[in-house]
C-alpha cells in the first residue's frame, strides 16, 4: 500500500466508507467501488488490493481474480437493472492514455439502448472521428 494513494487509503479504512469510497464487492486480489465521476449509472471500478500503477503489472493470479470480479459485477448489474443493454470494459494506461490516479484500476461502464446517437466504435470513440469505421 502506498499511503498517499487514493485507492490504497480506501483499502485502509477500518469502517467501510459511504459514496464513492463504498467497497461492494471484493475478493482474494480485487476491490469494486462505484466511480465517483461516472459516465453512465452503475459505472463501476475494478482495482488490485495490490498497488500497482499500471493494469501490465499484473500477476498471473490477480488477473484471473480480476475477470471473476469483472464477471460477478457485470451478472449483478444486469440482474438489478434490465435497461443494461451492454458494457464498455477498459483502463488507462499511463498519463498520455488518460490515468490520472497512478493505482491501476479497471472501468465497467454498462451502456443502454440508445445512450448515445450511435455507438458504432465504442471504445474507438475515445478519438474523435475514429469509431465509425465502417464508412
Amino acid at each position: 500500500m502506498k499511503p498517499e494513494c487514493l485507492f490504497c487509503e480506501i483499502l485502509s479504512q477500518p469502517v467501510r466508507l459511504t459514496g464513492f469510497r463504498k467497497i461492494i464487492e471484493s475478493n482474494d486480489s480485487f476491490f469494486a467501488i462505484r466511480d465517483n465521476y461516472p459516465v453512465s449509472k452503475y459505472h463501476t471500478l475494478l482495482i488490485p488490493n495490490r498497488h500497482v500503477t499500471d493494469i501490465f503489472n499484473l500477476y498471473g493470479d490477480e488477473t484471473l481474480s480480476l475477470f471473476r470480479i469483472l464477471q460477478r459485477q457485470k451478472f449483478l448489474l444486469s440482474e438489478a437493472d434490465d435497461t443494461i443493454t451492454g458494457f464498455n470494459v477498459g483502463f488507462n494506461s499511463g498519463c498520455d492514455a488518460g490515468q490520472t490516479i497512478e493505482h491501476a484500476h479497471v472501468h465497467l461502464i454498462p451502456r443502454r439502448k440508445d445512450d448515445v446517437d450511435d455507438p458504432i466504435g465504442g471504445i474507438r470513440n475515445v478519438f474523435p472521428g475514429k469509431g465509425n469505421y465502417k464508412i
